[in-house]
């Protein structure tokens, strides 16, 4: 209590001692944004350029936005609008347009950024227009009421998400490359493709007659507004190539290009990535690209590797490129959605002052989403956090971030920070034994180590990490928890439909990922369909979790270990613990109605 008191005696703003008292944001992060709010007002001249604290806590400290400004619309009485409640069809959708007609082009574009609509007249008091806007406290709204001739209104609050759905269905975002391609032609005339050999001079031309360019960053900003996680560039033939799209973990063709060389649109992706030679096609190539897109900054991480076709006279390279978006990136361990004692005990685990975490599963299951949300947690500038990554794929604040390249591999960065006085390391992937025990040792001198593993389960990381040669009683005293996960598709809540009828081949599915009888008649399945908002009936992804933490029984199972880890008997141990196997969460995922019976099977197949 004298904690609290002497909090809220420093804490004298408002929404600020709300927040504090209500547990969303940590008192110091509010006494640092407040600070620097302090900070601003003395410095800037202009009223409308300051923040506030909320827009600070969002802007500088990385805090939800919709937990600030839901406890804004609470602290400052602004209602709360449920765009679920409300009947947004097209005459909806013709009278927020007509409300922009009569704004500046400059004002439409700020509040398309800043989320701000005219959505209807008040139903009680017509003559009242109802403005919703994502954070109602902005100092443009009344400027911006002005521009629509409008007197009298109310400012409500809606929900960041809700808001950008309702303004991309209004306003749907233009892809200016892909509308110039539709204008143009790409298609190349025949007698171009009568010479089989190999022509630089003449890819040199397909390149800069075509609409190529266009294509390329067309298909870059089309992949990062339908949420793609990768790009595959494929050559199919001397003259197509396919462009598919990962969504939810499936590939999905977006474009085929028929009638020009996939020489030419290698040079051209080659051209646009930093670090890789247009002119090398014998060797693997690394690069990355970056653009501003959506008023976002997105990087690509862009692979390219030799591969044969049928026609050998031709140098064909496939492309894959990573979408790295920092707008995916999860801080909040609750978002990680973690079942049973699962989220009790990682952070149990990630709060030790030493030990081991290892988060293992396949390559795009979610394993660096897991540890930044980890290290988000934990980092403070009390501690110092270091990180070894090939490549470094998303910027942690706080954290210094080590590369791996042709100078400084693994084992040479690993000795290096050990000198650099580390609290909390993160080394990217145990790729090998030198690897595994600098981590393990690392774990056992005093530092919270970090790191990720391939392999199927839980258990069988500790089996893998003995095979590689580690002794079972470092790996028993080393490692605080290993947290095995997959990523499920989500069903898509707009068109999934109920199981009324279960037939044997449906009950035959079900006992065969674990449902019991009970289980079956007390839980309500659902089937994917398909509608024009998702992708044949899903959209998008869920992690489910199975979570070893070791206790003093799973430490005392490993040390024991004389010829070979006994993965079953720490699998049942772990279970009578309290685990949850990765097929028991993802029934969890089924009884909530996110997933379906066909997923648990797809994703827990090999359990």
């Amino acid at each position: 209590m004298a904690d609290e008191a002497q909090v809220n005696f420093r804490i004298k703003d408002k929404l600020g001692l709300a927040l504090v008292n209500q547990g969303l944001v940590d008192a110091e992060i509010v006494e640092k944004a407040l600070r620097l709010k302090e900070r601003e007002n003395q410095d800037r001249v202009n009223v409308r350029a300051k923040r506030g604290l909320a827009q600070i806590l969002v802007e500088e400290f990385n805090q939800d936005h919709d937990v600030v400004f839901g406890t804004v619309a609470n602290v400052y009485g602004f209602r709360e609008i449920h765009l679920s409640q409300e009947q947004i069809n097209e005459h909806r959708i013709e009278f927020i347009k007509k409300m922009f007609e009569p704004v500046p082009q400059s004002t439409r574009d700020y509040m398309v950024q800043k989320k701000i609509l005219a959505v209807r007249y008040d139903r009680d008091r017509p003559y009242r227009l109802i403005l919703i806007a994502a954070d109602p406290t902005d100092r443009m709204i009344p400027a911006i009421a002005r521009a629509m001739n409008v007197q009298s209104y109310d400012v409500c609050y809606v929900r960041l998400r809700d808001m950008t759905m309702l303004i991309e269905q209004v306003f749907p975002p233009e892809n200016q490359f892909l509308k110039d391609i539709e204008e143009g032609d790409l298609d190349l005339s025949e007698d171009e493709f009568e010479d089989e050999g190999f022509d630089e001079a003449l890819i040199e031309a397909e390149i800069n007659k075509s609409l190529l360019v266009n294509l390329a960053e067309g298909m870059l900003i089309e992949a990062v507004r339908l949420g793609c996680s990768d790009i595959h560039i494929v050559p199919t033939s001397a003259n197509a190539t396919d462009i598919m799209f990962r969504i939810d973990g499936t590939l999905r063709l977006w474009h085929r290009q028929d009638g020009v060389r996939p020489e030419a649109i290698s040079a051209v992706m080659k051209d646009r990535t930093k670090n890789v030679d247009r002119f090398e096609r014998e060797q693997a190539q690394d690069g990355f690209i970056q653009r501003k897109i959506d008023g976002h900054h997105i990087r690509f991480r862009v692979s390219v590797i030799p591969i044969v076709g049928r026609e050998f006279q031709y140098k064909f390279e496939s492309i894959v490129i990573r979408i790295l978006d920092d707008r995916k990136v999860i801080t909040d361990l609750d978002k990680l959605g973690f079942h049973g004692t699962a989220r009790e005990s990682f952070v149990k685990a990630i709060r030790q002052p030493q030990g081991m975490v290892i988060v293992t599963g396949p390559t795009g299951s979610g394993k660096s989403t897991t540890l930044i949300a980890a290290l988000s947690h934990i980092v403070t500038p009390e501690i110092n956090v270091l990180t070894v990554e090939d490549p470094v794929e998303y910027i942690i604040p706080n954290v210094r971030q080590l590369k791996i390249n042709n100078k400084m591999d693994f084992e040479l960065a690993l000795r290096a920070i050990l000198r650099h006085d580390p609290d909390v390391v993160m080394v990217g992937e145990i790729r090998d034994k030198i690897t595994g025990e600098t981590a393990i040792k690392m774990a056992n001198t005093g530092h919270l180590t970090f790191s990720t593993l391939h392999t199927n389960d839980a258990p069988s990381a500790v089996s893998r990490l003995f095979k590689m040669g580690i002794e079972s009683f470092l790996i028993a005293y080393a490692i605080n928890i290993v947290i095995a996960q997959r990523l499920i598709r989500k069903l898509c809540s707009n068109c999934k439909q109920e199981i009324t009828e279960k037939d044997d081949v449906f009950l035959a599915a079900a006992k065969a990922v674990g449902f019991t009888d009970e289980e079956i008649q007390s839980t309500t399945f659902y089937k994917a369909v398909g509608c024009d908002k998702c992708m044949g009936g899903y959209k998008g992804r869920a992690a489910i979790h199975e979570a070893l933490y070791f206790t003093k029984d799973i430490r005392k199972l490993i040390f024991e270990a004389k010829g070979d880890i006994n993965e079953e008997a720490i699998r049942n141990q772990a279970v009578r613990d309290g685990m949850l196997t990765l097929q028991a969460a993802a029934r969890a995922r089924v009884k909530e109605g996110v997933a379906n019976i066909e997923e648990v099977a797809r994703v827990t197949s090999d359990d």
